[in-house]
């Protein structure tokens, strides 16, 4: 099962420059939100421009019902065109022999699931990366809030691509930086067919934020995909 994870550093500083008091407070398009988003640029290619520095280890595992059914290691690198390139490290396991009508009530199974998982691929790619267009449109229709905290501001938008939606940013303010962004959505029924992702950032020693790890919960189909990231080093 094949599931494209988050690019990394896509969305790292995504809110990591904006002062979210004073933006939410301002009308769209006025002098300050105008410069603000230019700082956020600024800072997204400077954090990506770090990250290409960086070599990592990403592990991708995926359960079925509880059950692990893939666990694999690829080590990962920017490329000379800004993709990232993944090699994988060890051999994939054989694949079970099956005979029969089992090998085609599995083969079906199988079907099935990949169809499920491409759909929740697809809708995923509505929330990640967050684009600025669809926050900037939540904003304007009175569905952003902010919630102030001890170092901490958690910013929420709701029906941001579909009616029920939410949308979940956790920013230090001190260290202006992205700690954690949170997806809960769903695929066609609000209540049976809920996907819900978790991000989690990290800052590296010389300050570079990279995500470290990414949960995707498709709870109808029992299926948790967890991606993630270690032992970043600098290349030679």
């Amino acid at each position: 099962m094949k599931f494209r994870a988050l690019r990394v550093g896509s969305i790292v500083t995504v809110v990591a420059s904006l002062a979210f008091s004073p933006l939410w407070g301002q009308a769209p398009g006025s002098t300050d939100v105008k410069r603000r988003v230019a700082e956020l640029k600024q800072s997204i290619a400077a954090n990506q421009a770090k990250l290409k520095q960086y070599t990592w280890l990403e592990t991708t595992q995926v359960s079925v019902k509880g059950e692990t059914k893939k666990d694999q290691q690829q080590q990962c690198r920017y490329g000379p065109d800004g993709k990232v390139m993944k090699t994988p490290l060890g051999e994939p396991p054989p694949p079970e022999e099956m005979r029969g009508l089992k090998k085609k009530i599995a083969q079906k199974k199988v079907d099935e699931m990949k169809d499920y998982v491409d759909r929740v691929k697809t809708l995923i790619g509505h929330y990640v990366p967050p684009e600025a267009t669809r926050m900037q449109n939540a904003m304007q229709a009175g569905h952003a809030t902010v919630n102030p905290g001890a170092g901490v501001a958690t910013i929420i938008l709701t029906d941001y691509y579909k009616r029920g939606d939410k949308v979940t940013f956790e920013f230090d303010t001190a260290a202006k930086r992205l700690r954690t962004y949170s997806i809960s959505t769903y695929l066609d029924d609000p209540v049976k067919d809920v996907v819900t992702m978790t991000n989690q950032f990290e800052s590296l020693p010389d300050g570079t934020n990279h995500l470290q790890q990414t949960i995707l919960d498709m709870a109808a189909k029992q299926i948790k995909v967890t991606n993630t990231n270690s032992g970043y080093s600098k290349l030679n």
